[in-house]
């Protein structure tokens, strides 16, 4: 193990069960604008959906393995990138889609969706990605991972909040219709002042060792963002789809892996480092890419 992998953030378990609360809270605020019919569209039309979730949770995962074959970060790094490859897409995917003049229906589709299938592939993606690498596997076995524990905390994580916001929203239409934008900022505006927070009371440590994982996160948010358009082109899918999933699939629920970091890996540096660095990063690549495209005519939609 290097350095690194011996890095512990200062994390009390006070403030993981605020960190829990927040994201609980989020994904609540995400879930008050979803939709019955943003499932139904995959039934309507599945291809683009499906297209994207292959892309999320197969070729993603696939192609970090690959990438952690090639460039050989130090343990914990790997084991992060592969538990950010797990997750499901970010909060502000739909935002950065519509910026970049992208189908905002498919990538809330993909968004409801994804979170859904997230419960069962998030664990399953990191356990069997994670087994398969001999420097990842020790770290799963030091601290016993089970994936079933880990599938209830990501249910609770995402399936609770999604389940009630969805609720809330069919019930008392009128009353999220007024409420939803300024709830959904609210939680987001207060994780991050959580993240802010955190940052300070580990500010040594992320600039001592920010600088081992640049390199690492900017060539799997590349690979990310560059997979899910190509999947999208191959299958054949119009501009305007190629953009949502692109974006779906290099904006990570980075946020989902640094809750899963504290509650099952006592906040393994590298890990917690890479992750958080990660949801720094997708947000300025993300706005890059959709800036570009947002000047760029995507064409019919099909």
């Amino acid at each position: 193990m290097g350095e690194i992998d011996a890095v512990r953030l200062n994390f009390n378990p006070q403030s993981l069960w605020a960190l829990n609360a927040i994201i609980g809270l989020v994904m609540f605020g995400v879930a008050l604008e979803l939709k019955p019919r943003d499932f139904r569209a995959v039934l309507v039309t599945p291809k683009p959906v499906l297209i994207g979730l292959a892309a999320q949770f197969v070729l993603l995962p696939a192609l970090t393995f690959g990438l952690v074959l090639a460039i050989r970060p130090a343990p914990s790094v790997a084991l992060g990138m592969m538990l950010v490859a797990a997750c499901p897409g970010g909060n502000v995917s739909n935002f950065l889609t519509h910026y970049a003049r992208g189908n905002t229906a498919l990538s809330v589709s993909m968004t409801a969706v994804s979170t859904a299938v997230a419960i069962v592939m998030t664990p399953l993606n990191l356990a069997l990605w994670a087994g398969l690498y001999a420097p990842t596997a020790s770290i799963l076995r030091s601290v016993s991972l089970d994936p079933l524990d880990m599938l209830l905390a990501v249910a609770l994580l995402l399936g609770v909040p999604m389940v009630a916001g969805m609720s809330i929203g069919h019930r008392f239409p009128r009353l999220v219709a007024r409420v939803h934008r300024p709830v959904r900022a609210a939680s987001l505006l207060i994780f991050g002042l959580f993240v802010v927070g955190a940052l300070a009371a580990n500010w040594r440590h992320f600039l001592d060792w920010v600088g081992v994982v640049v390199f690492a996160v900017f060539l799997h948010n590349a690979t990310a963002l560059a997979s899910g358009w190509a999947a999208a082109r191959a299958a054949g899918l119009p501009e305007r789809d190629r953009r949502a999933v692109a974006i779906e699939v290099g904006i990570q629920n980075s946020a989902l892996g640094l809750i899963l970091i504290f509650n099952f890996f006592g906040g393994l540096g590298g890990m917690a480092i890479v992750t958080a660095w990660w949801g720094v990063w997708h947000l300025i690549s993300g706005l890059t890419v959709a800036t570009w495209w947002s000047r760029r005519d995507p064409g019919p939609a099909a």
